[in-house]
């Protein structure tokens, strides 16, 4: 029994079939990515994990509790926590404040976008915003406004964002999507980084297969909606069905 159990999940969009009979179970303490060509499924059954979308059939458990019927900021409480594609902080708010929404967030179950006003008061979240900061190596930009960050940057502080409300399983949506490479391999050590230090299960949507490979320990593959393969990255490489559906390559 995986950390997170998906069964039997079918979504249709009018006379779309977006996922058909998916299951998927993602083990603790690993990182699982989830591949396929565009429209096969991806984004959709992840939208069902967090809450944003309610599949038309199927179950999704995580930790032994369904997600189904709850809201983002319940699923988010339950200990899960989603890194998007574009970056989602608070530009004109400073790197110290954006951490610390997350903190008032994590302990009084209720997201206050201006809680740091009271921060004078705050010390334990103080600490525990500058100790993430300190891990993510952003201590020195406090003060700077999220805005003026670079790409990498902005993707950091949102996973200091994630991480300082301590989530068992971190979802990432294309965590590298509009980086140069440079700034591509800066992610990916961080992510190694993370997952060394951490109690953490990861789960990663991504396209570029060199991410992929340098970080998953499990593979599905999807194709039209439906799991095509899941299996080790080794083998996922060369697999007949994989080659024909997906066009992606490592490099």
């Amino acid at each position: 029994m995986g950390i997170l159990e998906v069964k039997g999940v079918g979504k249709r969009f009018g006379g779309l079939q977006a996922l058909g009979d998916v299951n998927l179970s993602v083990q603790e303490n690993t990182v699982h990515a989830i591949i396929g060509p565009n429209g096969a499924g991806k984004s959709t059954l992840l939208n069902c994990l967090i809450g944003k979308l309610i599949p038309d059939t199927g179950s999704v458990m995580f930790d032994g509790q369904s997600v189904l019927g709850r809201k983002p900021h319940e699923i988010n409480q339950m200990g899960i926590s989603r890194v998007f594609q574009t970056p989602e902080i608070f530009g004109d708010l400073t790197v110290f404040e954006n951490v610390m929404i997350p903190c008032f967030a994590k302990r009084d179950g209720a997201f206050r976008l201006h809680a740091f006003e009271s921060v004078p008061k705050e010390k334990d979240l103080v600490q525990q915003a500058e100790e993430m900061l300190t891990e993510m190596n952003m201590i020195d930009k406090r003060h700077m406004h999220a805005a003026a960050l670079s790409r990498g940057d902005k993707r950091r502080l949102e996973m200091a964002m994630c991480l300082v409300q301590q989530p068992k399983l971190l979802l990432l949506d294309e965590p590298t999507a509009g980086m140069a490479r440079a700034d591509t391999n800066n992610t990916i050590d961080l992510l190694k980084e993370i997952k060394e230090k951490r109690d953490i299960t990861m789960a990663i949507i991504e396209h570029d297969m060199h991410v992929v490979f340098s970080l998953a320990e499990r593979i599905t593959v999807l194709a039209q909606g439906t799991p095509l393969v899941e299996d080790t990255p080794d083998n996922i490489k060369g697999h007949p069905k994989v080659q024909e559906a997906y066009l992606g390559q490592a490099h």
